[in-house]
């Protein structure tokens, strides 16, 4: 983890500086353009090696009854990060333009990499406690699958059918989640008629409502549904789609819009937590726990990317231009980001019904 977020903040600073020095022209524009592009590559493949050592250390680290409590507070990170990024970069950019806004940036992520290796500890072993499922009451309940070697719970987790199948779930709620963090502000402008600023203030509030949906989403299915997650998940995930609904069809009224982004968020939120890691941690042993957290991040990345090249192109084909000012319908793309909501939490469904059957709900 220490080292993805050292890789992305260094990537950060080089963009800085490069846009800091770059402004007497020694350096071409295409050569800055691909010199950005590859640094920006780098930057968001490094992040991705954030969240599963950070799910293996909660699962080392914690106990299974209060997993889901613990797994919450930590995926409020990526609605905390999101609303502090506005703010914080925000108001550098502002202050002192856009270079220095990755050199902020570059500072943060240097300051994450002290806590990291200050306060972050591989397992209760590496600092002579015993295991967690010795210090739970855990240890006599342990399977003979849970007693297997690494290589082979990892084996077992990617040939795990319910685990791909949340994969896909999970991309296709990312899908909708890019949908508004990517082009909610544009489409205000365009749709509603709402200034920049505005439009600003509108799609960031799904972001600071995210944290409250994420931290008690865990806390939640722990102490009232017994760590259970399915009935959450598909509840949040058809509030997901009604809220994406209200935004995209609504008038342009400011109440109407904030309520959308308010529910948006607090359900995003809730299925970032579950959809988005714990319901596949749930279904695989602690060993295996990277390997689940891999298939899920790739796949929701995947389709993060996936909607921004369909978004774009259905966008693109249907713009027009008048006087030098160009607008899209949005129609069609809006059809597309509902479906993808839809299908999630309908496969979320499936696989809670498999599991029911089969009678693996999680531990």
């Amino acid at each position: 983890m220490a080292t993805g977020l050292t890789v992305s903040f260094i990537a950060n600073l080089c963009v800085g500086l490069l846009g800091l020095f770059s402004g007497g022209g020694t350096l071409a524009t295409t050569t800055l353009f691909v010199v950005f592009a590859v640094l920006w590559g780098i930057n968001g493949w490094s992040q991705s090696m954030g969240a599963a050592p950070a799910i293996i250390a909660l699962s080392r680290w914690y106990p299974l009854k209060k997993r889901g409590t613990y797994y919450g507070f930590f995926s409020a990170s990526h609605n905390l990060g999101e609303a502090i990024s506005f703010v914080f970069v925000g108001l550098v950019v502002g202050l002192a333009g856009w270079k220095w806004g990755f050199v902020g940036s570059a500072i943060a992520g240097a300051m994450g990499v002290a806590v990291i290796l200050l306060f972050l500890h591989d397992t209760p072993e590496s600092k002579g406690l015993p295991p967690v499922e010795v210090l739970s009451g855990e240890a006599g309940d342990e399977t003979e699958v849970e007693r297997e070697s690494v290589g082979t719970a990892q084996k077992a987790a990617f040939r795990n059918p319910y685990i791909w199948i949340l994969a896909l779930a999970s991309a296709c709620m990312y899908v909708s989640r890019y949908a508004i963090n990517g082009w909610g502000v544009i489409f205000l402008q365009e749709v509603k008629g709402f200034p920049l600023a505005t439009a600003t203030q509108v799609i960031s509030v799904n972001a600071f409502l995210g944290i409250a949906g994420t931290v008690f989403s865990g806390w939640m299915s722990d102490k009232w549904f017994n760590g259970s997650r399915y009935s959450i998940a598909v509840t949040f995930g058809v509030l997901c789609s009604v809220s994406l609904g209200l935004f995209l069809y609504s008038g342009s009224g400011m109440f109407v819009n904030i309520l959308a982004m308010v529910l948006f968020g607090i359900a995003i939120g809730v299925l970032i937590c579950f959809v988005g890691g714990l319901m596949a941690v749930d279904l695989i042993p602690r060993r295996a726990s990277g390997a689940a957290l891999g298939i899920i991040g790739i796949a929701s990345y995947v389709g993060a990317g996936i909607q921004d090249i369909i978004s774009g192109a259905l966008l693109d084909k249907h713009k027009t231009v008048v006087d030098g000012i160009t607008t899209h319908d949005y129609s069609v793309a809006s059809v597309f980001w509902i479906a993808a909501s839809v299908l999630s939490f309908l496969l979320v469904g499936v696989v809670w019904r498999k599991a029911a059957k089969n009678n693996r709900q999680p531990n």
